[in-house]
């Protein structure tokens, strides 16, 4: 009996060590695929489109057309006083020496402005084919031969740029292939300068921070997976926001789950069975975020861009990981740590906790005062907010993508400053072989075509190279591409190129917003309703994060052109921000009204348990809320403006919600409702008063 009982008691004590055994297996397991996952990473405009676009259909063809895909560049020579004889022999040389050196698909002819300072050279190759590396490699090159008269505006006062669609490809690539380092090194930093602010300890900030680093280790290998299994896109964006998401989510379970194992062990002895009944406690209300988040990215999947649509099941992944690693490693860690984890405030055994004045219980008293008018000054500011969407900047240009200016952007401002009245970027137009004369006169015929020629042929497809008297992504050029499509389709032609790829990206953008935002909002509200047993509660909250989500959108409006001087809004910033701001808010919002659901069942009244709510749930959920924005603040360091739209709206969204919508709104709604916040479930009734009891008869005295 005294065995037995021995062994029942070590065995808990083993626990710890046996998961920590598992991570090391499994992290032993990912290794090999996580460090694949770059190879795998696509970043080229047409790899983000559904393979029903016209762009998509144009590369593919491209790639089955003798040389493979081709490349285009253009070399710009440029002086502001004039290009000399001399300069245009210069060009020349070049022009040629990049004929010896790479197989072009035609001799280049070279176009010079009206003013006389500019001199195009549209350089085309099939040399490189569809391999990224040989791409990148004779844009190199070519830029290497024009560097020998580049004195950049300098000297003598010849400039030499190389522009052009393969170009700006090499250009992005080479900005999303360095943001994997300084990404993860900047949301690290973040991260830990919070958690220590947050937890005032020399050592606790590092558990969780290095729980959260094997659960984005992990998450890359199980990405990794998913594409050699499914196909899954990997791009730059999708992958970058996979590791936002497994450290701001990661880090706010963890905030959770130590908050709640820290109040434990004043009154459990034992650290294991403090950890016990913190995970039993707060378990619930984590595994509901995360599903939730999990669920409104897997809603992505039915969008048709690419980009997105690879974006949900890899930022699902990433929640999840960080679910499996804050519910499994992060317990193992500090219950083999022990108390002194939490030195130099360790919480003994018996011990009460500091009584502190609730800053969150002061903001919940002044809303609890006049709710009504709480409510409506917080939903008319939030109006107010939304009204600076109308401000947001059009569709962001291929050229205005970048926060700084590379070689590829030099080269076409200077083209659209010296050709401002004709096209420098060829439009791409695939046609049956068989019709391809009778397509080409028709093609010339088209309304805004400059020029069109016929390109390499096969035995069933043919590419012409059509020029457009408008410049690129100008609202002139865009009409000529649907006209263009509008007069070609009918014989099983297709218009494609880069000009062509940003009109897709907006039309598919525009499609996944109508299909996927109704689908998010179903999802989650169906898990809110299974959640918190009520209709009104759920729709509280999904209207709250739809009014957050438009109260962002605005102030991005009230700054990104005034501000930040960004030229273009990226078309699928609506739904980006839309899925992860509602998936994201409702997190907090679950946290917040489950507790009060809690206090309800245990015979509070609605006001009194929604202010209990705030006050023991307010300071985790703000310091999760301020670790979640800061970690999408860090996309806003990143070179392309895109990344910077997203990681801003979200960041500020998270603010908002965080510290206005949880704080006030939610709390002021919760007030004015009452019990009506639980309808229909049982808590909307009123509990039905105790029973008075049946008067008896009194009882006669027995005879002995």
């Amino acid at each position: 009996m005294g065995a037995a009982t021995t062994t029942k008691r070590r065995r808990p004590r083993a626990v710890p060590w046996v998961l920590l055994g598992i991570w090391v297996a499994v992290m032993a397991l990912a290794g090999p695929f996580a460090g694949k996952l770059g190879d795998v990473q696509k970043d080229r405009a047409v790899d983000y489109l559904p393979a029903s676009a016209d762009s998509t259909q144009v590369a593919e063809v491209q790639e089955q057309l003798p040389g493979g895909e081709t490349t285009e560049l253009v070399l710009v020579y440029h002086r502001d006083g004039g290009l000399s004889a001399a300069d245009r022999r210069t060009a020349a040389d070049q022009v040629a020496a990049v004929a010896r050196q790479v197989e072009l698909v035609a001799t280049p002819t070279g176009v010079a402005s009206k003013d006389g300072t500019t001199l195009m050279y549209p350089v085309a190759s099939t040399a490189p084919g569809t391999d990224e590396e040989k791409r990148d490699a004779f844009v190199n090159d070519v830029r290497d031969i024009a560097k020998e008269s580049d004195s950049g505006g300098a000297g003598d006062g010849l400039s030499v740029k190389v522009g052009g669609s393969g170009a700006l490809a090499t250009d992005a690539g080479e900005v999303y292939q360095s943001l994997d380092g300084p990404l993860l090194y900047t949301t690290v930093a973040v991260v830990a300068i919070l958690l220590i602010l947050i937890y005032r300890s020399p050592f606790l900030w590092l558990v969780p921070l290095v729980v959260a680093g094997i659960a984005d280790f992990l998450s890359m290998g199980v990405a990794y997976g998913l594409n050699q299994a499914f196909g899954t896109s990997v791009t730059g964006q999708s992958s970058g926001i996979m590791t936002i998401l497994v450290f701001g989510a990661g880090t706010d379970y963890a905030l959770l789950i130590v908050s709640r194992y820290r109040e434990e062990l004043r009154r459990v002895e034992r650290p294991y069975d403090a950890m016990a009944v913190a995970l039993r406690s707060c378990g619930p209300a984590v595994l509901a975020s995360s599903g939730t988040v999990a669920a409104g990215l897997f809603c992505l999947l039915a969008a048709d861009l690419n980009s997105s649509r690879g974006m949900g099941p890899l930022g699902a992944v990433g929640v999840l990981c960080a679910l499996v690693a804050m519910l499994t490693l992060l317990p193992a860690l500090l219950v083999l740590l022990g108390r002194r984890v939490f030195w130099p405030i360790v919480p003994a055994f018996g011990s009460e906790p500091k009584k502190r004045r609730s800053l969150f219980a002061s903001m919940g008293s002044s809303a609890g005062r006049r709710p009504v008018v709480v409510l409506a000054i917080g939903a008319a500011l939030l109006a107010v907010l939304s009204l600076g969407a109308l401000n947001l900047p059009g569709n962001l240009k291929q050229e205005d993508s970048f926060t700084s200016k590379p070689d590829s952007i030099a080269a076409m401002e200077t083209l659209a400053a010296a050709y401002p009245e004709r096209g420098t970027q060829p439009i791409s137009v695939i046609v049956p072989s068989g019709e391809a004369d009778a397509l080409l006169d028709r093609a010339r015929s088209v309304a805004g075509v400059d020029s069109a020629e016929r390109g390499r042929s096969s035995e069933r497809w043919t590419e012409l190279s059509v020029v457009a008297k408008a410049p690129p992504q100008t609202a002139a050029e865009t009409a000529t591409i649907e006209a263009l499509r509008d007069a070609l389709d009918d014989r099983g032609a297709y218009v494609g190129g880069p000009s062509a790829e940003q009109i897709d990206l907006k039309d598919t953008n525009a499609r996944d917003r109508m299909v996927v935002v109704p689908i998010v909002l179903a999802a989650v509200l169906l898990v809110l309703v299974a959640l918190l047993r009520s209709l009104v509660a759920p729709l509280l909250l999904l209207l709250a994060v739809v009014a957050v989500w438009g109260a962002s959108l605005g102030i991005g409006g009230l700054v990104f052109g005034p501000l930040f001087g960004f030229e273009g809004t990226d078309p699928g910033l609506g739904l980006l921000s839309f899925v992860f701001l509602v998936a994201l808010g409702v997190d907090y919002g679950i946290f917040l009204m489950h507790r009060m659901r809690e206090e309800c069942l245990e015979g509070a009244d609605t006001g009194t348990a929604a202010l209990t709510a705030l006050r023991t749930t307010g300071g985790v959920i703000a310091s999760a809320g301020l670790v979640l924005a800061a970690t999408f603040a860090v996309l806003t360091n990143m070179p392309l403006v895109q990344l910077v739209e997203l990681g801003f709206v979200i960041a500020v969204g998270v603010l908002l919600d965080t510290f206005l919508v949880r704080t006030y709104l939610v709390t002021s709604a919760s007030l004015a409702l009452g019990r009506k916040v639980w309808w229909p479930g049982p808590l909307s009734r009123a509990p039905r008063p105790p029973a008075a009891p049946e008067p008896r008869e009194p009882e006669l005295a027995r005879l002995p």
